[in-house]
């Protein structure tokens, strides 16, 4: 995609989202003792490398497994099938008659049997075949544009489903460092009250916070499980039937998009519900010619073959012919058939394709107008999500830690009391989860914006 190579050159300059996310919270998971530095680093996303699931490999997987997707495609085989069927001309019928059959026995001898092939040839006027086929091509075209649409919602449901676990799972590591932390204190704070630093209550506190906070970890593992179970939705199929135990790479590198009116521009020429209103509106200019062409009548031409066989004639008393034989005889007739067309005084079907062809011009301009508010309006919610994420990486982060690592330092040297710790404890944590939550609501703001201009999604 145009937009990861000025991407690329944009998280040059700066550090990337997951490596000062580590950094930052560094002294905010660090455990706490005589020996132990004041912070230690968090358990982050793994940086990217072989055997880890990419977002493009997952949604490729999503593209070639989601039955919902693949029953979507069979309606073009359909429409494709249709186009043939189009181009179907009518049948010719062949009729075959025996007349001059005498049925009584008075009449002797029988006059013979006369035996009536026909060939009827309907024609088609007007250009009928023509503009069927032309008719089942852009309903093609609108058809392959509605599966596209289908295609463009599963990618969104994909790229939440994918960016919930990258989130989940770093939230998760972040509170597992938390309780590790607050493991330290309580084990430092037991060897304090044997030496009679503290007292029984201090050591009482610090152990029902690590006991409080190792139930809401067990709740994030669960919550970070399942969000990882949640994958196989949108996948078809368990995730680790398609990639093992791959772990995801969640080092997304959020997109630097083009000016907006770059955008506007490109949104009105790929958007999936403009490109299915246009193919719409084709199809409806279609029918009314295919309406039109089938308001002429189709006349029928009929040639036959009468077959009559000779009959020999009598001879009289002198052996001589009476004359009443009859030669064989074939006679060819041609003839015309032409409906009258009192059925055409009616315009009750050119009335129907032309009110359709006025919704979809309608349709037409609400979808380029509702593009166009979209796409700013994604527009706008990415710069604001990429504003918020940055200003917690690069200040409430490290002020958060600051804090924390400074009351760390203050409770070890005896001036801050515990209560204050845990209080920058849950401050630091509730800062570091804002943060993702501010990268996820980055990526999936990514997402809907290269949505919102039919591009395929890439984090």
């Amino acid at each position: 995609m145009a937009w990861l190579a000025s991407a690329s050159a944009h998280a040059g300059a700066q550090p990337a989202a997951g490596a000062v996310s580590s950094a930052a919270s560094a002294a905010a998971a660090g455990p706490i003792s005589a020996d132990a530095p004041a912070s230690a680093p968090t358990p982050s996303v793994a940086p990217p490398g072989p055997g880890r699931l990419r977002f493009p490999e997952y949604l490729d997987a999503v593209e070639r497994h989601n039955p919902a997707l693949a029953a979507q495609q069979q309606t073009i085989r359909s429409a494709e099938a249709e186009i043939s069927i189009a181009g179907v001309r009518p049948d010719p019928s062949v009729t075959y008659g025996v007349s001059n059959i005498e049925m009584s026995r008075a009449v002797s001898p029988k006059p013979p049997r006369t035996q009536e092939v026909g060939l009827d040839l309907p024609i088609e006027l007007g250009g009928k075949r023509a503009r069927r086929i032309q008719a089942a091509r852009s309903n093609l075209r609108l058809t392959e544009a509605g599966v596209e649409g289908f295609r463009n919602g599963l990618y969104s449901e994909a790229a939440a489903a994918f960016v919930e676990a990258c989130r989940s799972r770093a939230a998760l590591a972040r509170q597992e460092s938390s309780l590790a932390a607050l493991a330290e204190i309580a084990r430092a704070n037991a060897v304090r009250q044997r030496a009679g630093d503290v007292g029984g209550l201090e050591l009482a506190q610090s152990r029902v916070e690590r006991d409080r906070f190792a139930a809401e970890v067990k709740s994030a593992r669960a919550a970070a499980s399942s969000a990882q179970i949640r994958l196989a939705i949108p996948l078809g199929k368990p995730t680790a039937e398609a990639f093992g135990d791959m772990a995801l790479d969640c080092e997304h590198l959020p997109p630097v998009p083009p000016a907006l009116d770059a955008l506007l521009a490109q949104a009105l020429e790929r958007r999936d519900t403009v490109r299915i209103a246009r193919a719409a509106l084709e199809n409806a200019y279609d029918n009314l010619a295919l309406a039109r062409a089938n308001r002429w009548v189709d006349p029928s031409v009929h040639v036959g073959l009468d077959l009559t066989p000779g009959v020999n004639g009598t001879l009289g008393d002198d052996g001589q012919p009476l004359g009443d034989g009859v030669a064989r005889s074939r006679m060819l007739s041609v003839s015309v058939s032409i409906p009258l067309p009192f059925s055409r005084l009616q315009r009750g079907e050119l009335e129907q394709a032309e009110a359709r062809i006025t919704q979809a011009m309608l349709d037409l301009r609400g979808a380029e107008l509702t593009a166009q508010t979209e796409v700013r309006s994604a527009h706008a919610t990415y710069l604001a999500a990429r504003d918020n994420a940055e200003q917690y990486r690069m200040s409430v982060l490290p002020d958060a830690d600051r804090v924390l690592d400074g009351k760390r330092r203050a409770y070890r040297h005896g001036s801050a009391s515990l209560l204050e710790v845990l209080d920058a404890q849950r401050s630091a944590d509730d800062t570091y989860q804002a943060y993702l939550q501010a990268r996820a609501d980055l990526a999936a703001a990514a997402v809907q914006l290269q949505l919102s201009i039919g591009e395929r999604p890439s984090l």
